[in-house]
């Protein structure tokens, strides 16, 4: 049986090419919002980091209306290191829109999600978005797409998918690249038509296959999935069981059941195959369990989630300034946090250390990583963090590295440059292509190459470079890369940074702080451009003689520090340093904070 009063679609594309803000139009001309109701842009994205970085962190739930069908809406992140979320979402859609911009063409994650959507065997819908840009060239970014269906072994009917030109910002679509449209009627059109109704048997026993979690404070997990076969109740009793078998089936109640309605999640008593729903009061359950009818154990099919492939080390923050700016500083609330990440993060491994104040955190990239230090830093914590490093694997005695595909669309004038650091990294040049005054070039490189280089590029190509990278595959080890060729700034004593002992060290390199900083032992506060480390003591004044005066120290003129941000200094550290985070400060310091111990232990290694 087929419900032809609902749609299940998934908003696919590569990070930027404005899938939000096309939910956004859809969820207005879907009849969501007033007429006259004032609405924030980018309103899925109702997570503060979401709206600082303009980018999608996790995959979230909406519905429409157009002529008496309930569109599910679901909008996934673009940037590779969530492709976790990505890759179950699409286990409760029956299509997807593949959203490309018109001018940048298919971009590495544009790759990424249509294979995962092709795999499942999903219908297709091209969405050429941003039609209005400048230098848009729609017809042949339509052209480009079959191309990349053709090269993923996509089926003759995904072949003939329908092609849809709009414009996400101005809410108009139209099936002419030539044509601009009115309003986005055509694309809902095209949905009904091409993306067929949820199919399934309402007098089948009930099958739920849990695709996503939420956690509340009061009712614990909330499990977000779509029932597949019969229909489930409030307050009904059911088992819950695994597709892997890594744990026992259990018998549990489901207690209170949400459908979506626009932004808001409304109570429902009951509902039936093809609804995407939530519900609390199952303790215990987890991504990729089944909820089947009581007594039932038929589990559904769940794709293992891809691998990890960076690790960091998550520690209590032991500087001498530990525990003044933090809410949460023990390690045993470093622990649970990271484990209730496990809850609702699929990609995420956590795992203890030797040490019980330090744990080993697996994800996907830097970004995974860093998007969940920047959560916990906001929420009140307080920790040190090491350099990110790849996991290799060992295949028949070699060792293997995960590598990554790169583009890179730069200004002619910096591609040289450009070039020239890939070769350092290890990166394999696949493809070149001009368009304008620009090039768009393609690497394989190691994933360990593109560590720090992010800071550099921007630097290369005057902020004017844009650049994507996913994860490719596991290769046999490349060699060595040389690593970072400036050194440290290290602070020589605790204190409080003072003008006349900054203008000297500054002599030395760029500065990171200004006047007026607390700083201790060990601490770094610059980077030195000749490669070693080097003891400043930014606390020393002015020797005071009664031929000088203290107001002499105005003359004294500083350079503006770099403010490092999370991001840079993830970047920058070297393999013997820490960040220091706490809700109030992003410091970089030596893991040995003594510099006579520090010297000693640097002597050995020689």
């Amino acid at each position: 049986m087929i419900r032809e009063d609902l749609r299940n679609v998934a908003i696919i594309a590569h990070v930027d090419h404005g899938k939000t803000t096309l939910v956004d139009e859809m969820l207005k001309q879907g009849g969501v919002f007033r007429d006259n109701q004032v609405v924030a842009d980018r309103v899925m994205d109702n997570n503060d980091l979401e709206r600082e970085r303009g980018i999608t962190i996790l995959a979230k739930n909406t519905a429409a209306h157009y002529k008496g069908v309930k569109i599910n809406i679901i909008d996934t992140p673009g940037h590779a290191d969530f492709g976790g979320e990505v890759e179950r979402v699409l286990k409760m859609v029956n299509g997807v829109l593949l959203l490309v911009d018109a001018f940048e063409g298919p971009m590495p994650q544009t790759r990424f999600v249509l294979q995962k959507a092709l795999e499942l065997g999903h219908k297709i819908i091209i969405v050429v978005n941003k039609v209005d840009k400048p230098g848009a060239r729609p017809a042949e970014v339509a052209d480009e797409v079959l191309e990349l269906l053709l090269d993923l072994d996509a089926s003759d009917e995904q072949l003939e998918s329908p092609v849809v030109y709009c414009s996400g910002r101005t809410g108009t679509a139209s099936l002419n690249p030539q044509e601009e449209g009115e309003d986005l009627t055509p694309m809902f059109e095209t949905i009904l038509s091409h993306i067929p109704g949820p199919e399934g048997d309402p007098s089948k026993p009930l099958q739920m296959l849990v695709s996503s979690i939420d956690y509340n404070e009061y009712v614990g997990r909330i499990a977000i999935g779509r029932i597949e076969h019969g229909s489930l109740k409030a307050n009904q009793e059911v088992t819950i069981c695994d597709y892997h078998k890594e744990k026992k089936p259990f018998k549990s109640k489901v207690a209170n059941i949400y459908q979506i309605e626009g932004l808001k999640r409304v109570p429902a008593d009951e509902v039936s195959f093809g609804d995407i729903v939530c519900f609390s009061g199952v303790e215990n359950i987890t991504i990729g369990d089944t909820v089947c009818q009581l007594g039932l154990e038929e589990p559904l099919p769940f794709m293992k989630i891809s691998e990890p492939t960076v690790e960091m080390t998550f520690a209590v923050n032991d500087s001498p300034f530990a525990g003044r700016e933090g809410k949460f500083v023990t390690s045993r609330q470093l622990r649970d946090r990271l484990f209730r990440e496990l809850l609702k993060d699929v990609s995420l491994r956590v795992n203890e250390t030797e040490s019980t104040d330090s744990f080993r955190v697996c994800g996907r990239g830097e970004m995974h990583l860093s998007i969940l230090i920047e959560t916990m830093r906001r929420e009140g914590y307080e920790f040190q963090v090491s350099t990110p490093k790849v996991l290799y694997k060992e295949i028949e005695g070699k060792l293997y590295e995960p590598m990554e595909e790169l583009v890179i669309d730069v200004p002619e004038e910096s591609l040289g440059s450009v070039m020239e650091k890939m070769g350092s990294r290890k990166g394999e040049l696949t493809h070149m292509q001009q368009m304008g005054s620009r090039f768009k070039v393609e690497f394989i490189i190691p994933s360990r190459g593109l560590f720090g280089y992010r800071s550099e590029f921007m630097t290369d190509t005057r902020g004017e470079g844009i650049m994507s990278a996913v994860f490719h595959d596991y290769q046999p080890y490349k060699g060595d890369i040389p690593k970072r060729a400036t050194g440290s700034l290290i602070v020589f004593e605790t204190g409080e940074s003072i003008t006349y002992g900054l203008y000297n060290a500054q002599e030395r390199g760029v500065l990171f702080i200004g006047a007026g900083v607390p700083v201790y032992e060990g601490m770094v506060i610059g980077s030195n451009p000749k490669g070693d480390d080097m003891a400043v003591n930014v606390c020393k004044k002015k020797q005071m003689t009664n031929t000088r005066a203290s107001g002499s120290d105005d003359a004294l003129r500083l350079v503006p520090p770099r403010r490092m941000s999370l991001e840079d200094s993830l970047e920058f550290i070297s393999d013997d340093e820490l960040v220091e985070v706490t809700p109030k400060s992003i410091r970089l310091r030596k893991k040995i904070l003594d510099n006579n111990q520090r010297m000693k232990a640097s002597n050995k290694k020689i």
